[in-house]
């Protein structure tokens, strides 16, 4: 399939794809036209970058974590032991990230609740 229509039922745009390819995340075929060609399995490739992505990975992660996530299966359930410790580190990064935004919000939440200063007409 050429990249509008895998833009379309993968619901990311072209230049998201594009972009993907640069990264190396994605390796379509060339036609002699020059036109990218992608199989079927690109749809589930890009499902699983978008999933990885939202999760706030990185692309220099996802691109070793795809090689490692089963072809036939949506649900990512990585193949390679040695990729665990460095999904682990990954989690522990946002963990941390969300206790930081946590914090954040109990100051702004602390903040509203106290009315902040009065306010003239």
């Amino acid at each position: 399939m050429r990249i509008g229509e895998l833009a379309r039922r993968a619901g990311v745009s072209t230049r998201a794809l594009r972009y993907y390819e640069e990264q190396g995340l994605l390796r379509p075929q060339r036609r002699p036209s020059g036109y990218r060609d992608y199989g079927e399995q690109a749809l589930t490739t890009v499902r699983h970058i978008r999933l990885l992505l939202s999760a706030g990975l990185g692309t220099a992660v996802i691109a070793e974590i795809l090689p490692c996530v089963p072809d036939d299966t949506t649900v990512l359930a990585p193949t390679c032991p040695e990729l665990l410790d460095g999904l682990a580190g990954e989690r522990a990064r946002i963990t941390a990230s969300i206790q930081r935004l946590t914090a954040a919000r109990d100051i702004l939440d602390a903040l509203i609740a106290t009315g902040g200063p009065a306010r003239r007409p």
